[in-house]
């Protein structure tokens, strides 16, 4: 099959693989109809990751059932189906309590629980950017959709971004009427706006520089911030009476760097703890890796990040961090997004065939203006 494999520091290519099949009697083959470049594959894309030479990529995966084993009696064989990032065995403590991101069994890397798809440090699996995908414990990863194609760029969200989105949002200790603060227009950040809207945020702001992104906030009835125009912080106490937001996201990661470009890897968590009020909650989702030899700071390439704790501790703030249990939210926003409630594809800019997947990677990379989100469509 032809699948997108990671050759070096931006440098990606289509290439022909063996094809998946399936190896324990708890497994399923899926065919991919609709597969996702994340703003996080982009790390291991600038080389930031020690992702091995030839791994295939791609961690948000909707696609139809071609082959299960003899052990999935939930699946059948032509479901169509949205394939959570998380990769979990559903028995173990963690699965069992909901924290399918943390799955003690599905990654056998020393000292990561959780496991994913086609991802530097989260397991042996191949990504889904290719014609077929091996899915592990089929019964409990897969969530079935409803049959056709309709809602296909809404769907192919429920893997990742938008159960990401609301993750942070309910990492911060969300309550109805809060105003939230997200920075980062990305699509994780935009889907954490749309998340607190419907959840019933009285205002919410989104931090950013590019005017796409921007663009895309104001549409959906967020606020834009600006913070290459002027002092985020401030522009958010100006917006509230000096009093701050109630709750902030960071949909960012290690990667925050200021207008000029250059790198901090504490500044969004900075910022988040002076405009968040005192009492208030802050939901980390942006990536922050355990070591980062490509960091600015001899202390952030050993994965310390320094930032004001000493004022988050004085403002009495709570904080949340961790890459979201898909599973825990996936059906309630299919239903959504199928009630028409939700409708995470907004932020799709472009639908490209698998081929042009490198193409794809460089100008996402590039953060070329208008390149929000790119969806693969391995059968164009």
């Amino acid at each position: 099959m032809k699948a997108v494999v990671y050759r070096g520091p931006r440098s990606v290519a289509v290439e022909e693989v063996p094809d998946p099949r399936v190896q324990a009697p708890t497994d399923a083959v899926v065919r991919i109809t609709t597969t996702n470049i994340c703003g996080s594959d982009l790390h291991m894309y600038e080389g930031r990751t020690n992702v091995e030479e030839g791994k295939v990529l791609g961690h948000e995966n909707t696609g139809i059932v071609e082959e299960v084993g003899p052990g999935v009696d939930r699946i059948r064989v032509g479901d169509r189906v949205s394939v959570p990032f998380n990769i979990a065995c559903g028995t173990c403590r963690n699965c069992q309590t909901g924290w399918t991101s943390f799955c003690l069994r599905a990654n056998p890397t020393e000292g990561m629980d959780g496991a994913a798809y086609g991802y530097a440090n989260m397991g042996p699996y191949d990504g889904g950017q290719a014609e077929y995908l091996r899915v592990p414990w089929a019964d409990v990863n897969l969530l079935r959709l409803p049959e056709g194609t309709e809602h296909e760029n809404d769907f192919t969200m429920l893997s990742d971004v938008f159960p990401t989105g609301w993750h942070g949002v309910e990492l911060s200790g969300f309550q109805v009427g809060d105003r939230v603060a997200v920075f980062g227009g990305g699509p994780v950040g935009l889907m954490a706006a749309h998340s607190a809207l419907i959840r019933g945020a009285s205002q919410v702001f989104l931090v950013d520089k590019e005017p796409d992104r921007l663009r895309l906030a104001e549409s959906i009835g967020a606020t834009a911030v600006d913070f290459s125009a002027a002092d985020p912080v401030q522009q958010l106490l100006d917006a509230t009476g000096g009093r701050g937001v109630d709750r902030g996201v960071e949909a960012v990661g290690y990667q925050a760097h200021d207008p000029s470009g250059e790198e901090h890897p504490e500044l969004v968590l900075d910022n988040l703890v002076q405009a968040v009020r005192a009492t208030g909650g802050i939901g980390v989702v942006g990536v922050y890796n355990p070591s980062d030899p490509g960091a600015s700071t001899d202390l952030a390439k050993e994965g310390r990040i320094p930032f004001h704790y000493g004022q988050f501790f004085t403002k009495g703030q709570s904080m949340g961090t961790g890459q979201a249990p898909v599973k825990r939210y996936n059906r309630q926003l299919r239903d959504l997004i199928v009630a028409g409630k939700a409708r995470p594809s907004f932020i799709v800019s472009h639908e490209l065939p698998l081929d042009q997947a490198p193409e794809g990677y460089a100008r996402f990379d590039a953060r070329e203006d208008g390149w929000t989100k790119v969806l693969l469509h391995p059968a164009a």
